[in-house]
């Protein structure tokens, strides 16, 4: 097999971090070409000199000069590959992000920048005729309609990486989508899904950053406990999977081991499991359509034993509902309702508003935005600014 070129952006957060050990794991299978981060130089510079990349970028350009120097002093033209060394280019900026995504070596692009800063080198490597891997939630929430119109248009695939989106990537494999009654995206449920509606006011920022089950970043960690990250998810389903967003439902899953689930119109229902493990999905999507063996542990369902699901409360998570409102709204609504809970997380984080203040705010932001259909980039960019200052005074 042909190893798969990736260029890999944002590779030092917890996917990148992931990423570069299943390309560890397989390196006859999967080759990284490029790598970019925001400002990481220490992580940027390691994984550089672990997998002598053709390409790095930096997002910051300082940083991305301090790296240059970093990878110049390691002799950046003679790494220590042997005989096969070639030299790193350093790039800096959105441009520099852009110029990785479309590199005439790459095959596939894995986009795991946060926010938004990953939606025009997405674009850019779609265009360019490149597959993506999506593991920014804020591509196909902002710019869904967009991103798989210009997929279709330039014969891409647009391959998931959320562990959710990839369960039921594989159960639809080979089967007719009109058959489809409805998508079942699992919840851990977060740390408060047993917490008492009356004390969610008192919940602290340490409380909710002890995620149950994953080991992720701090943004992503407080939408778990808020279960924005559902209803993110229910938005980026409804793109990928080409579904009314009515047909995309959520169950708590606390052993977060069946991924997620597909009902079909005979009643049917298929669903992946795994062991809770990143590594699985961003395999799958780098390698597809083939699996292939792994060092990874088995998933041993004998000592998980018991699976268990239970239905959200709607009144202790609104997140769920804002989400699908939103979903049905389309257009820039969905770029509006990320960009205010952004803003109301941050905020939380700050010690600025309660916990329930974040789903009261993003509700405020959403009243109060005209949805625009069908927009382009630059109409959406706009929305998520507006929606950010609205935030902002919100809060």
């Amino acid at each position: 097999m042909k190893p798969k070129n990736v260029v890999l952006l944002g590779c030092t957060g917890s996917i990148g971090v992931s990423t570069q050990r299943v390309a560890a794991d397989l390196p006859e299978q999967v080759r990284i070409v490029g790598m970019a981060s925001r400002g990481n130089v220490d992580g940027l510079a390691e994984a550089a000199r672990k997998f002598t990349p053709l390409a790095v970028a930096m997002s910051n350009r300082v940083k991305a000069e301090e790296l240059k120097r970093r990878i110049t002093g390691r002799d950046a033209c003679a790494t220590d590959t042997g005989g096969d060394a070639h030299p790193t280019k350093v790039l800096a900026g959105e441009r520099g992000l852009v110029e990785l995504a479309t590199m005439p070596e790459a095959d596939i692009v894995l986009v795991a920048i946060v926010g938004t800063a990953g939606l025009e080198p997405a674009l850019a490597a779609i265009r360019a005729g490149k597959d993506i891997a999506v593991a920014s939630k804020e591509i196909l929430v902002m710019a869904g309609e967009l991103v798989m119109s210009e997929a279709r248009k330039h014969g891409v695939k647009v391959l998931p990486v959320d562990s959710e989106h990839s369960a039921i990537f594989q159960c639809l494999e080979g089967r007719d989508p009109s058959e489809v009654k409805r998508l079942i995206l699992t919840a851990s449920g977060g740390p408060f899904r047993r917490t008492p509606h009356e004390e969610f006011e008192s919940i602290t920022v340490a409380e909710a950053l002890k995620h149950p089950s994953w080991n992720m970043g701090q943004k992503i960690t407080i939408d778990s406990a808020t279960l924005f990250n559902k209803g993110l998810e229910m938005i980026e389903a409804r793109w990928l999977f080409n579904i009314d967003i009515d047909h995309v439902d959520v169950v708590i899953h606390p052993q977060s081991v069946v991924h997620s689930m597909v009902e079909f119109l005979d009643g049917s229902i298929l669903a992946q499991l795994s062991a809770p493990d990143m590594r699985y999905p961003i395999q799958y999507a780098l390698t597809w359509p083939r699996r292939l063996p792994n060092s990874m542990p088995p998933t041993d369902l004998a000592k998980i034993a018991e699976l268990t699901f239970e239905n959200p409360d709607p009144g202790r998570f609104p997140s769920l509902r804002l989400a699908r409102e939103a979903g049905r709204t389309g257009g820039t609504m969905p770029a509006v309702l990320n960009a205010a809970n952004e803003v109301a997380v941050a905020r939380f984080v700050d010690g600025k508003i309660k916990f329930t203040q974040i789903f009261e705010t993003v509700e405020k932001v959403t009243r109060a935005h005209r949805a625009i259909a069908s927009p382009s980039l630059d109409v959406i960019v706009a929305a998520d600014l507006w929606a950010r200052k609205e935030a902002e005074h919100a809060v």
